[in-house]
């Protein structure tokens, strides 16, 4: 009999914790501030940061939106990014992605201070993470991390595949599970014979962003399954990586989707900005 993994109410019970740390910087004078910078008008983008700005009010975190047009240069968009890596106000900058088609995503997470660098995609801390320092870990690899200590599944020693090699959850993730001494395989477009690797899997995790990726035949008896996709199926509703119904049959844990992983990924965010805080204003 599988067990749901509630992202949804351990997310939840992460935020009130976080509000009462954030009380307490309040008391010494101090305000948490993030900046998120949304370029374009992706319809998905602007659910993504109405979560967070929500998510940011729940924490009494200050929150400041920054929209700008999908014809915004290059030039233009790290000049706002200067602009917030300035100001003392702003403890943590997040860039919305995908950016408009012409920008280089990957420069302007660059220009982002590492330590205001909540979302963890500077290669200063991309590099922490790879040798093992502190630094900011990327939300929702985070996210599936803390999953599992909060449900007491064990990581050590465990065979973890993760189906999908994304700077933004596949290769962190990968860090993180290595840093919890699992040992690890990435599959990815180019994997052969990929259900022989993934029913080896102590822990399945797919971060692909395709619709039933993973069959039951792909899932080995009692694996545990994190379902990190976020899909629309064909009646319109959201739905992951992972053809739910019949795998949760043979897993011992599984996400659901919404309400696993994606709720998590905002609560490390909101995390993330606290950290930020507490540094940038000398408090461990």
């Amino acid at each position: 009999m599988y067990q749901l993994i509630d992202g949804k109410e351990l997310a939840k019970n992460i935020r009130q914790e976080l509000k009462k740390e954030n009380d307490k910087l309040k008391e010494k004078g101090i305000n948490a501030k993030l900046a998120v910078i949304l370029v374009g008008d992706d319809s998905a983008s602007k659910v993504y940061i109405k979560n967070k700005s929500k998510a940011c009010n729940d924490v009494g975190i200050e929150y400041e939106e920054i929209l700008l047009d999908s014809n915004t240069t290059m030039e233009e968009l790290l000049q706002v990014i200067e602009n917030l890596n300035k100001r003392d106000d702003i403890n943590g900058i997040l860039l919305q992605s995908p950016i408009p088609n012409g920008l280089d995503i990957q420069k302007a997470f660059e220009k982002i201070d590492y330590r205001k660098d909540v979302d963890g995609f500077n290669p200063v801390n991309v590099g922490k993470l790879t040798i093992g320092q502190d630094g900011f870990i990327p939300c929702t690899p985070y996210g599936i991390i803390k999953m599992l200590e909060s449900y007491n599944i064990p990581i050590e020693g465990k065979n973890a595949v993760v189906i999908g090699r994304s700077n933004i959850v596949g290769k962190p993730l990968s860090q993180c599970l290595l840093r919890k001494h699992a040992t690890v395989t990435i599959c990815h477009s180019r994997t052969k014979n990929i259900k022989d690797i993934t029913k080896s899997a102590d822990i399945l995790i797919s971060a692909v962003g395709k619709l039933n990726m993973v069959t039951s035949d792909m899932v080995k008896d009692g694996a545990v399954v994190i379902d990190v996709g976020m899909n629309r199926n064909e009646n319109g509703k959201l739905a992951g990586d992972v053809d739910f119904e019949n795998v949760k049959e043979k897993a011992s844990y599984i996400t659901p989707v919404p309400g696993g992983v994606g709720p998590m990924t905002i609560a490390m965010l909101m995390n993330n900005v606290i950290k930020a805080t507490k540094l940038q204003n000398g408090i461990n």
